[in-house]
């Protein structure tokens, strides 16, 4: 693959250049539209792992995605750099400077909105939102295709994550945030329609993109220069860049998940140190002598993790950094098979020790499993409040209908538009919500909670 039209500067719903004399580069633009966003900034009230919020502090979605994106930023600066010495020959000028100066800015955007169309309560939100239209299938699947049911009993973060950052919403600009086609080619992990969906291989075990954006993905894939797999069900292989985001994340949420679990006292202290020590030697980057005198200086419990769990995200970046170098052609020519963190797991016990134990003591805590149920309820009696009532036209929705759909922001109705549109409406809107408004808005239609608030 010709390594100088993996990126484009050219941006989602604009036709025109940015102005010249522009001091950042798109790239950077990209970064900071991102942060400025309001989908980004809801991420803030969004659970990451453990409930928000508590006594003690835990990351929530905006928080890890910040810190993904240091990640990432670092990968992108090496890997820039790699490829700009190693490849010079093949490179343009401009292609040499945005490797060298610039994919770090692509690599550290994707991260930031990689999890921007994750739902409120994480997971579980998106099990309710699939699980609605498949328990009510016999009343609501007639009126959509069979591609366009797929998207709804399939429901896919990565699929809405595409969508938030794209679509014209109902008295907005057109293009959504307008992010760089290399942006957006770069967090699409599963570049496949939902009929597409194939748990034999990495790039479809979910999908990323839903009917209504297929047209923008196939545009995105074109200028970004995706391989294409098939066109019916519509698949690409994954991006180069995109197994670095992935590996940023991957990095960042097992391994503070960790220190979030030792903050809250799931995991005992010496049992921490044990499994971030053992990472760190076994990856072999650090001197491990070294770092047992520093952690002997360190008196509080909690910033003796701290320091383990910088050094242990140092090590799994240099080897993901490592691998990927040393397998470069199959990620450029999608033959890769077997994401970056899947691969050190495979070579350090230590890592996969880590993986397991999170598996057992974690995301089966108790706390974690309540939040889990209370999420998955909210978000289905949510939806089961406004769904409905979207689908009849407007003309024949009773008095109870149309009152349900006054709690509606007039940008996420599309009575215009048919119904698999209206239905979209409707998730834009649900799955937007934070975790706090999305309870309270629950409680309130529930009749839990009764009286005005502004």
């Amino acid at each position: 693959m010709d390594l100088n039209t993996l990126y484009s500067e050219k941006r989602v719903g604009k036709d025109n250049p940015t102005n010249n004399t522009e001091i950042r580069t798109e790239f950077q633009r990209d970064f900071d539209r991102i942060i400025f966003s309001s989908a980004f900034r809801r991420l803030q009230n969004k659970t990451q792992v453990f409930p928000l919020p508590g006594s003690v502090f835990v990351h929530n979605r905006l928080t890890h995605s910040l810190e993904v994106a240091s990640v990432g930023r670092s990968l992108g600066t090496s890997i820039g750099e790699f490829i700009a010495k190693k490849y010079a020959a093949e490179l343009s000028d401009d292609s040499k400077e945005f490797y060298r100066y610039s994919l770090y800015n692509v690599i550290a955007s994707a991260c930031l909105c990689h999890d921007i169309g994750n739902p409120a309560f994480g997971h579980s939100g998106e099990d309710a939102i699939a699980s609605y239209f498949k328990k009510n299938e016999d009343s609501l699947k007639q009126h959509f295709t069979e591609k366009q049911w797929s998207d709804f009993v399939n429901f896919e973060g990565n699929a809405n994550a595409i969508r938030i950052l794209t679509q014209q919403q109902k008295g907005k600009s057109e293009g959504g945030i307008k992010l760089t086609y290399s942006t957006i080619a770069s967090i699409a992990k599963y570049p496949c329609e939902s009929s597409a969906r194939d748990e034999n291989f990495i790039h479809r075990k979910k999908f990323g993109f839903f009917q209504s954006e297929i047209k923008t993905f196939i545009d995105v894939a074109t200028k970004a220069s995706m391989i294409r797999d098939d066109s019916n069900p519509l698949v690409y292989r994954r991006h180069p860049f995109v197994w670095l985001v992935e590996a940023a994340d991957d990095i960042c949420y097992n391994i503070i998940d960790l220190e979030d679990a030792h903050r809250l006292g799931i995991i005992e202290n010496s049992q921490c140190i044990h499994l971030l020590k053992s990472l760190i030697g076994g990856v072999g980057i650090d001197n491990i002598p070294k770092i047992e005198a520093q952690l002997d200086k360190i008196t509080d419990k909690n910033d003796k993790i701290s320091y383990l769990r910088a050094k242990a995200i140092h090590a799994l970046t240099t080897e993901s950094q490592r691998i990927f170098t040393n397998s470069f052609d199959s990620f450029v020519n999608g033959t890769a098979d077997k994401s970056l963190f899947d691969r050190i797991k495979e070579s350090y016990p230590a890592l996969q020790e880590i993986v397991s134990f999170s598996y057992e003591n974690i995301y089966n805590h108790r706390s974690v499993v309540e939040i889990e149920n209370a999420g998955y309820n909210v978000m289905y009696n949510l939806l089961s409040h406004f769904v409905t009532p979207v689908i009849i036209e407007k003309q024949n929705r009773t008095k109870s209908d149309q009152k349900a759909l006054r709690l509606v922001p007039q940008q996420f109705i599309y009575d215009d538009q048919d119904k698999y549109q209206r239905v979209l409406g409707i998730l834009d809107y649900v799955s937007g919500m934070t975790d706090n408004y999305a309870t309270d808005l629950y409680r309130k239609i529930k009749g839990i909670d009764i009286g005005m608030t502004i």
